[in-house]
Parts: C-alpha cells; structure tokens; sequence
C-alpha cells in the first residue's frame, strides 16, 4: 500500500475539519495522517477547494475562511481537469454522474490511482468503471500490510 495514490473527494477531505457531525471522520483523518506520514500518495482536481468552500459556507458560515484557509494550507498536490476531460466526459456519459464526480473519479482512472468516496451512491453508479472505493471500506496501510 506505501506509495499507493488516492483520490479523496470533497465529501472525504469535508470529514477533515467537520469532525463532530461526520461519519466516518475517524477513517477519513487516518487517511490524512496516512498521507502526511509519506504512506500513501494523494491528488486532488483543482475543483476541491471550491466544492470543500461550498459546503463549509453553509455548514459552518462563521469560521468557513478559516477551516478552507487550513484545507489550503496542507498543499495537497492537485490537478487540472484540462489533462483528463475526455475521461471525465466519458463517466459521466457511461455512469450518468456529475462533471465534479467524475473529475475526482476521472482523475483516479488517468493517474492510476483509487478514488476515495463516501458517498455511496456516486459508487453504486459508478463502480463498474473501477478505481472507486468508499471510505468505510478503505484501511490505512498499517491495517493492510500485517
């Protein structure tokens, strides 16, 4: 698993900082760590922080500048969507999913890597295309290596 590339999208990386009201939240922050320890690789679509924005906007209006200034902060490697569009136009085609999905899925099928979702019914339309995984099934590498 060490060197392993994921995909978290919004709802994954959202569990970073809305801890209290999200399931899931432990995985999701043992994902973090795993990938600030150097275990595994992560990328995201340049579209994050503008989805993570929205939710936080409304979810948490008083201290949103604040909670996306930290999501910033931690620098996570991303990538423009202009590199994998055709991939992102041919899930949503295929899977009948949405242009902001599909480019953390997109992204995930062109890099070689695992998208990490925990919105259950994006894989259920989507999981025929592979490289998706929702978050209650992922495990931290320390888990899958013993």
């Amino acid at each position: 698993m060490a060197g392993s590339l994921l995909v978290p999208d919004a709802s994954v990386l959202l569990k970073w900082v809305l801890r209290s009201d999200e399931d899931d939240g432990d995985r999701a922050l043992a994902l973090k760590a795993a990938w600030l320890a150097g275990a595994c690789r992560i990328v995201v679509p340049t579209l994050w922080a503008f989805e993570v924005a929205n939710v936080l906007g409304v979810k948490q209006p008083a201290n949103a500048d604040q909670l996306l200034d930290a999501m910033i902060g931690l620098r996570m490697p991303e990538e423009s969507p202009a590199a994998y569009a055709t991939t992102i136009f041919r899930l949503m085609r295929d899977h009948h999913v949405t242009a902001y999905d599909a480019a953390y899925h997109g992204l995930a099928l062109v890099r070689g890597g695992t998208m990490i979702t925990a919105d259950r019914r994006y894989v259920k339309k989507a999981e025929g295309a592979g490289h998706v995984q929702l978050l209650d099934e992922w495990l931290p590498p320390s888990l899958t290596e013993e």
